[in-house]
């Protein structure tokens, strides 16, 4: 036997169960309950556009972006175990080092790209006009 009291705490559960039904499955989740909602009664779509824009939901990479970006935080936490955590360090440090030096590797490789393409457009632009000041003029 349910009692008002009991009302909001379940209508509360059911939500925060839809929310994170929602979110396993994703953005697209979120974005067809939300069209639904605007195509059997308008104002559910509005809300639910509404609490995705609050909510930053409509807008992140992923639904679970959050949790994602708290996991990177914990590999830096201690394990207790001091020689694992020296072994753990040395590798995250190198695998940055990595990152970086890739990273600078792209950078160079994207630049030569720009200047190889600028060259060939200025080259190609050179000959146009040499064709063009060859041409004769016909009065």
């Amino acid at each position: 036997m349910s009692t008002l009291a009991d009302t909001p705490q379940t209508a509360m559960s059911w939500f925060a169960r839809t929310e994170g039904w929602l979110d396993d499955k994703g953005k697209g989740a979120w974005i067809a309950v939300m069209v639904l909602g605007f195509i059997f009664f308008w104002p559910v779509g509005l809300a639910l556009l509404a609490y995705m824009i609050w909510s930053k939901r409509m807008f992140s990479k992923s639904c679970r972006s959050r949790a994602r970006f708290a996991g990177r935080t914990n590999a830096y936490r201690s394990s207790g175990n001091t020689a694992f955590d020296a072994y753990k360090t040395e590798t995250l440090r190198r695998l940055e080092d990595e990152q970086a030096a890739f990273q600078e590797f792209l950078e160079r490789l994207r630049e030569a790209k720009d200047k190889a393409e600028f060259d060939q457009f200025m080259d190609d632009r050179a000959g146009k006009t040499a064709k063009r000041d060859a041409e004769p003029i016909d009065a």
